[in-house]
């Protein structure tokens, strides 16, 4: 059982660094483009903002590994800056965070060249800001192997990766920036740089209420300033309320498009790569649902949450979009009734089933506990349609189970 996509707020490369750049991080400036003429305005108006006469052109999609899939270039004029946008846009970028179809690049981020030679060698470095989750608290992660896959590092020389912890009470002291610098090797103005760079980044991460920040390579130029090269943002849901600007920042072409329908119509879904869909009420129960479906020889199709507001209008609006995944074979109703009464859900279903008519076309096991669960059986039962009804959990596996057989 694989998750194709988690729902939680990601931002695109140049959005982050916007945000970073907001609270005082250095970040390699860059200006997003729709098409390879705009490439071109762009990096014309970078040329004169800021010197650099080479460019570098990333495309913007929502998954690391971007150079791997031929997704980030160097330019070393205008007329590459022109052609390589040109293809990049468009096209379907597979890296090793896509799926093999890849994704579409819908625009490109021209950046300034931020490796130019000066009096010391540029070095590369790699930090994140997240949660602790066994001890509750922040923590700033950092290695100097930047550049590379943090998991590499983490198997290979899991020595060279250091964290620094952060009291809530007391926030990131000055010592600890300073500690910071110190184990990454700097010293002079460099060391003086990154301890501002830490400071500012770790203000960011908290202010904008973010789940992730994860900077890879952070770089110290030939002239010793610390920058953001690159910049992976993921905002915290459940904040947004209190960032309505970011909130706006939102691409819905790079989520799952099953899913943005069912936020939109207050569903908690999550798709999965299973064959038996799944409609249940209360997180808990769903989780136990796919166990369940597991161990019957089958794979959940997704994670749905219908709510304790089960009414025909829920229920099929739930069967729409559990039917749009053409591997689903069959559909698993498990609802415990505690707040919402089994028998209302069980009219939502059989309504739900009629007004559907011919666009329900693979089977329904129905099994729904609780308040008012013998009359559900009843409605269901003597219903007239295609509804498997069960009583147990193990009976409605069992059935689940019958039907991928058949």
């Amino acid at each position: 059982m694989a998750l194709k996509n988690i729902l939680k707020m990601n931002l695109h490369e140049y959005q982050g660094k916007e945000i970073l750049n907001s609270f005082g991080v250095r970040i390699q400036r860059g200006i997003v483009a729709n098409n390879h003429k705009d490439a071109v305005d762009a990096a014309k108006q970078l040329t004169t903002e800021t010197g650099t006469s080479w460019y570098v052109v990333k495309a913007q999609v929502h998954a690391g590994g971007r150079g791997k899939g031929g997704g980030v270039k160097l330019a070393k004029n205008l007329s590459e800056v022109e052609t390589i946008s040109n293809d990049i846009i468009g096209m379907m970028l597979v890296t090793p965070q896509t799926s093999a179809e890849g994704k579409k690049v819908n625009q490109v981020l021209i950046c300034e060249d931020v490796y130019y030679p000066g009096e010391t060698e540029t070095e590369e470095y790699y930090m994140s800001v997240l949660l602790n989750r066994n001890t509750g608290r922040n923590m700033i992660m950092y290695s100097t192997e930047g550049g590379m896959d943090i998991e590499t590092v983490a198997e290979e020389t899991p020595h060279l990766i250091f964290t620094e912890e952060i009291d809530p009470t007391m926030g990131l002291l000055p010592f600890q920036a300073r500690k910071i610098a110190f184990n990454l090797g700097l010293s002079g103005g460099a060391m003086k740089e990154m301890v501002k760079f830490v400071s500012s980044l770790y203000k960011a991460y908290v202010n904008s209420d973010s789940s992730l920040f994860e900077i890879n390579p952070v770089l110290k130029t030939s002239d010793n300033k610390i920058l953001a090269v690159d910049a992976k943002v993921t905002l915290d849901d459940n904040a947004l309320y209190r960032h309505k600007d970011y909130a706006q920042l939102r691409d819905l072409r790079e989520e799952n498009p099953i899913e943005v329908e069912a936020n939109a119509a207050g569903l908690n879904y999550v798709d999965l790569d299973g064959n038996v869909g799944c409609m249940v009420n209360g997180a808990g129960l769903a989780m136990g649902t796919m166990d369940l479906i597991k161990q019957a020889g089958g794979d959940p199709a997704n994670f749905l949450d219908v709510g304790g507001t089960a009414d025909a209008a829920r229920v099929e609006t739930a069967f729409g979009i559990i039917l749009k995944d053409p591997a689903v074979k069959a559909i698993l109703v498990n609802i415990f009734g505690g707040i919402v009464r089994c028998d209302r859900v069980a009219q939502g279903v059989v309504d739900a089933y009629k007004n559907m008519g011919d666009k329900i076309n693979v089977p329904i096991i129905c099994r729904l506990q609780g308040t008012n669960a013998v009359e559900a059986k009843e409605l269901i039962d003597n219903s007239g349609m295609e509804i498997i009804s069960a009583t147990e959990f193990q009976e409605a596996a069992d059935k689940v189970a019958e039907v991928l057989a058949s």
